[in-house]
């Protein structure tokens, strides 16, 4: 079991956007983030099976239980035991871990949000505690990286979520608040059977730009000293701001276009990004 969970998910990495931006981290910190992925997309996955809500619960709450055992080196997973090895060594506060966890629970529970607050709520415990996760590992110089990684990760959120529209539609989940779909008159129901109109473009380019002021804030965080250890984070920012204005320029009709970046242009922009930010 232990041997297929890990074969399947160095598989998985090789085909996200993570995988790219951890190529150029420094071994021991390459190794470290990729054990934090794996566990992380153990708990992703779980969420995603096509298995009851009652059946995903409890297998979530296992995987809890069993982050809780590893701590102390009692996981029945390596991969568990091994996480625990990292956040010792690298003083990582596990309540980033537990509020991930609760991230995952809140995809079980909701389909919808009523507000952007319940949505922001989701998108920091889905993201942004990956992001805190990630930061203690990169090391920095200033405090205010971690709000660098509060605000990436929010920003990356609402990307994802603006482009997998459709597809979460298929599974019954709206993500865009539903305050939102009422200040642009556009309904669930036409949200839920496709409908690209002109309320839609009106709703998904407000929703663009918040994600874009998410990402201009990120920024602010971020001193010159720090961005050589972020460069990891920083080619992320550039794939994802990237995907963003694909978006834009299929005039947001995810319904149409599956927007997504080549593996060749994630090549460039970590090419591009290093050179920029590189020790100097």
């Amino acid at each position: 079991m232990e041997h297929l969970l890990t074969a399947d998910i160095i598989e998985k990495n090789k085909r996200s956007n993570f995988y790219y931006s951890f190529l150029l981290l420094p071994k021991p910190k390459r190794e470290a983030i990729n054990v934090v992925y794996a566990w992380c997309r153990v708990a992703d996955d779980i969420v995603d099976e096509e298995e009851s809500v009652s059946t995903k619960r409890q297998r979530l709450l296992q995987w809890a239980i069993e982050f809780d055992q590893g701590i102390d080196g009692r996981s029945q997973y390596a991969l568990v035991n091994r996480l625990a090895q990292i956040i010792r060594r690298f003083n990582i506060p596990l309540h980033h871990f537990q509020e991930l966890i609760k991230g995952m629970e809140m995809d079980l529970v909701n389909a919808r949000y009523n507000t952007f607050d319940d949505l922001k709520l989701y998108c920091y415990r889905a993201a942004s505690t990956v992001g805190l996760i990630s930061t203690e590992i990169f090391g920095y110089k200033h405090e205010e990286a971690k709000e660098y990684a509060v605000n990436l990760g929010i920003a990356l959120q609402l990307t994802n979520i603006l482009r997998d529209v459709a597809t979460d539609a298929k599974k019954g989940r709206i993500y865009l608040p539903k305050e939102d779909l009422e200040q642009f008159g556009y309904s669930e129901e036409e949200l839920l059977t496709n409908t690209y109109n002109e309320k839609f473009y009106r709703l998904m380019k407000f929703e663009a730009e918040r994600a874009r002021k998410y990402f201009a804030e990120a920024m602010k965080h971020l001193s010159e000293e720090d961005k050589p250890l972020f460069i990891a984070a920083l080619i992320m920012q550039e794939i994802y701001s990237r995907l963003l204005k694909d978006i834009e320029r299929a005039e947001y009709n995810v319904f149409a276009h599956r927007i997504r970046i080549s593996n060749f242009k994630k090549i460039l922009i970590t090419a591009h990004v290093w050179w920029n930010n590189r020790k100097k």
